[in-house]
């Protein structure tokens, strides 16, 4: 029986590199299946988009009926709540209030400032801190983060809306826009995750990230010193020169003291209680709720001294009251339509960017992933939701998030706690708020920003790509001296440049083989590795051999081939008898990338020399034979490696000796 078994047995031979090889691997390369087409790979992403995945987690320990099983399974994919929920207890639900009521003590104050920012009423940043945490808790996957207004997204939505209407002038309809662009961002977001379209968030490098938060950081910082500073007017602008311009002409006329005395002070405090909660970790929620006290002493102290009849600015009124429906204020038909979508989608990108960078970081340390798509459904919902009830954009804050974990948050329950605290303040608390000085929101909001500036990594990205570097640098500059929009612009630019000049030019490699091995590598990068006599073996580094690409790579590889054949001539060396392509590289090729293969293909033959192509991608190869190609080339000549392509070669050419 063993040696029957032994006979039909597929033989393995030994190749000229001491390396057993398989006689039908290259055989492998044309015989593959045809690949999918551009309508299977949609249906099947769409598909896959909706299909649920199976539960992981589970106390249960029996598998529900086939006929519900799916049902359950789609429920607890739309709602991790009911996944994560079953095993949640009393120990975990205390760890949340307590997080809860910390991150509550910090985003009540922080929810006024935004609001303020994003120059909209008080109670509103309140609003957007109540309905999105609430349905981001039952639909997030992550754990950590909190969700509500943050400095960013509220400079996006005031800079750029103010473009259409001017809230000075008609503050009802600039409203009204700010939900259109939340309504529109949420429907932009869930369709990111639906339709699995996070590669769009993507295009915001890391670089662009950095330099884009340095510079809105210091806007934002500019925009604080109307507050700070008690000034009445004050331009809508949000560029440095704009904003300077405006301060100095303010200052010409009368202003009040007392509001920049009471600003910095209470910056301050809040300065040295976060430098006392870092170097003392049990002492992480004296800095949490140094906004909150800041609130509660620069109130108690304008009521005190009555103040606000001295030129101290103060909030005044603020809406009590649970969140009134906006429904009727969205407006999806009108002049204004386009602009607003132009704005949802940048906000949109912007939001999602933010929530799922802070939510990876934190999930990170906590040894969990987090599902991207799952957040951008999550995110939008909770935008939807939040537009339909006097909300705007929300997202992933990374101070309050920090907070949230420190103070030991398990679950989204701290969002909830979080959420029905904020809504007690606004049932309860909102006539204490009328004589909270502006100037002290405006500290709060500043003592934010200095987490927004990343100095460290704009050097680290300096020191290892200086093109990432330029990218970060335009983000910046574009933010400070132009406007957000500008910034986003000049970043998007140089990405697009960058990937331009990386595509037209791609490496295109000699490869040598390393001594006593089957491994081929490039001999710029390994000196030590060596050519083969007569075989030039050259690889081609670039995804999708196209139109962009294909001129250049054609010409520099008939340019090698001609110079070895010329230096073989004078030198009276050996000379080129065969040519060996490494596409394992090249996944895709259009019509222009063929017509370069062909081309590569004739000149070669024109000097007599055999051209093999080594390790081709799945749709390379398919539209290489559509196209003719492989009959050109020949398929003897088609190989899965290039160590057997060389093999092949040096074996045609009888005699030649090996030097490596």
């Amino acid at each position: 029986m063993e040696d029957t078994a032994a006979a039909v047995e597929t033989p393995v031979t030994v190749s000229t590199f001491g390396v057993s090889r398989h006689p039908d691997t290259a055989r492998l390369v044309l015989s593959s299946p045809k690949p999918p087409g551009v309508r299977e790979e949609f249906v099947g992403a769409v598909r896959k988009a909706f299909r649920p995945r199976a539960s992981g987690g589970g106390g249960a320990g029996r598998t529900p009926p086939a006929r519900w099983g799916w049902a359950l399974t789609a429920l607890q994919t739309v709602f991790p709540v009911l996944q994560w929920g079953r095993t949640y207890n009393f120990k975990l639900f205390r760890s949340d209030v307590m997080a809860g009521l910390t991150l509550a003590s910090l985003g009540i104050p922080q929810s006024i400032g935004y609001a303020n920012l994003a120059k909209l009423d008080p109670q509103y940043g309140l609003y957007t801190s109540v309905v999105p945490p609430l349905i981001y808790a039952v639909m997030g996957t992550s754990r950590e983060i909190a969700i509500g207004p943050v400095a960013v997204v509220s400079l996006l939505l005031s800079s750029m809306v103010s473009k259409i209407v001017d809230p000075a002038v008609d503050p009802v309809n600039y409203r009204a826009l700010v939900f259109t662009v939340t309504f529109l961002a949420g429907v932009f977001q869930v369709s990111f995750g639906l339709f699995r379209l996070g590669f769009l968030v993507d295009f915001l490098s890391h670089a662009a990230i950095v330099g884009f938060m340095a510079g809105a950081a210091i806007v934002i910082g500019l925009q604080q010193l109307k507050g700070l500073l008690g000034l009445s007017h004050f331009t809508n602008s949000t560029d440095v020169v704009s904003v300077i311009k405006a301060v100095c002409s303010a200052l010409r006329d009368p202003w009040h003291p007392g509001n920049f005395l009471i600003g910095c002070s209470f910056l301050i405090f809040i300065l040295a209680t976060r430098f006392i909660g870092r170097r003392y970790k049990k002492l992480f929620w004296l800095s949490a709720i140094s906004p909150l006290l800041s609130v509660i002493l620069s109130t108690a102290a304008v009521y005190a001294t009555r103040a606000d009849k001295h030129g101290v600015k103060i909030i005044q009124r603020v809406h009590a009251g649970l969140n009134p429906s906006s429904a009727s204020q969205i407006r999806l038909s009108g002049p204004y339509t386009v602009d607003c979508a132009k704005t949802a989608i940048i906000c949109a990108v912007i939001a999602l960017t933010e929530a799922i960078a802070v939510g990876r970081s934190f999930a990170s340390i906590r040894g969990y992933k987090l599902d991207g798509n799952k957040e951008m459904i999550a995110m939008g919902c909770s935008n939807v939701a939040g537009s339909l009830s006097s909300c705007y954009v929300a997202t992933g804050s990374f101070s309050r998030t920090a907070v949230n974990f420190s103070a030991g948050a398990r679950s989204t329950v701290s969002n909830i706690v979080m959420s029905i605290t904020v809504f007690i303040a606004l049932e309860l608390l909102m006539k204490s708020l009328y004589y909270t000085p502006i100037a002290v929101l405006a500290s709060i909001i500043l003592s934010a920003l200095p987490g927004l500036i990343d100095i460290k990594e704009a050097l680290s990205i300096w020191k290892v790509d200086k093109m990432d570097f330029l990218t970060c640098l335009g983000a910046f500059v574009g933010v400070l001296f132009g406007s957000v929009e500008i910034g986003l612009a000049v970043a998007l630019a140089i990405s697009f440049a960058k990937i331009i000049i990386q595509s037209i030019r791609p490496q295109v490699e000699v490869l040598g083989r390393l001594q006593g091995t089957n491994i081929f590598c490039s001999i710029r990068q390994y000196p030590v590795a060596c050519r083969i006599p007569s075989v030039l073996t050259i690889r081609i580094d670039t995804s999708f051999l196209c139109f962009i690409n294909s001129t250049f790579i054609k010409e520099r590889i008939i340019e090698w081939i001609r110079e070895e054949v010329e230096t073989s001539d004078e030198k009276a060396r050996e000379r080129v008898q065969s040519v060996v392509l490494d596409m394992s590289n090249v996944v895709n090729i259009d019509t222009s990338g063929i017509s370069a293969l062909e081309e590569i293909h004739k000149e070669l033959a024109s000097l007599s020399i055999q051209m093999a192509i080594a390790g081709p991608g799945w749709q390379a190869i398919q539209k290489m034979k559509l196209a003719g190609v492989v009959d050109q080339v020949g398929g003897d000549w088609i190989f899965l490696t290039v160590g057997e392509a060389v093999e092949a070669c040096v074996t045609m050419q009888k005699g030649t000796a090996l030097e490596c």
